[in-house]
């Protein structure tokens, strides 16, 4: 059965879409069967990788006009994708029986066919994101090394706490995970240390570097390992799937 992981965080611009993408592709290079799905109405996740407005989407399945079909990207590495269509599902499915269970119920007929599936959350503490905690496993949390990334965290542990005592009691905070981080800068290594202290083992031995070719390589429509396989953005994202598959044994 596979792992089921949401990339979550409500603020935006931290890494969360590249970072979903480059461990699915790098967990794939590690020779695992990875699924993708795209949650976020911006179809990040979707346009990073080449696709455009496909007529078969999460946003369907999840009003029930179909099963979750996914398109493959790579040999063992699939995606769900997204639409713009996808802002109003929070107002239509609001008054749906069980709608926090609905993505888990899509889920769970393709589990046996991955070894991770996952979410790439919206930047937001909504239904969408509340069904892709009840589905999950472990959230992964992406945070810029600086002080105002510190600040909305409270709020997202809280969550995802409630999710766990109400809804999915098997939740749990899988890693913190640093990105864009810059060594020469004083601020960046004190956030580090404080999310080390405060996080433990929980936070990633791995950090993110900053590095130019990960915000190129979503232009091409590819990930990290086919757009640069020799840059820090490969190097770093290889090593923090090592070490995710290394705590999953």
């Amino acid at each position: 059965m596979s792992k089921v992981i949401s990339i979550s965080n409500h603020k935006g611009g931290v890494g969360k879409t590249t970072s979903s993408i480059n461990i699915g592709a790098g967990l794939n290079k590690l020779g695992k069967k990875i699924l993708l799905i795209d949650l976020d109405a911006q179809a990040n996740l979707s346009q990073s990788l080449g696709l455009g407005e496909e007529p078969i989407n999460i946003y369907g399945a999840l009003k029930g006009d179909y099963k979750l079909q996914p398109i493959e990207i790579l040999k063992g590495l699939h995606i769900i994708p997204s639409t713009l269509d996808l802002s109003g599902a929070e107002v239509e499915l609001s008054g749906e029986a069980g709608r926090e269970y609905i993505l888990k119920e899509l889920i769970e007929p393709l589990k046996s066919s991955y070894d991770y599936i996952i979410i790439d959350s919206p930047p937001s503490l909504g239904l969408l994101t509340i069904n892709s905690f009840t589905a999950s496993d472990e959230v992964f949390i992406p945070l810029q090394a600086q002080y105002l990334a510190l600040q909305g965290l409270t709020k997202l542990v809280e969550v995802i706490d409630k999710i766990q005592k109400r809804l999915n009691k098997g939740l749990k905070i899988g890693g913190v995970l640093i990105t864009q981080y810059d060594n020469r800068k004083v601020l960046n290594r004190d956030v580090l240390n404080t999310i080390k202290e405060h996080f433990k083992e929980v936070a990633f031995k791995t950090i993110i570097r900053d590095n130019v070719a990960l915000a190129e390589a979503p232009t091409q429509g590819q990930d990290i390992f086919r757009y640069s396989p020799k840059s820090y953005g490969a190097e770093d994202y290889l090593n923090l799937c090592k070490e995710i598959i290394k705590r999953n044994r």
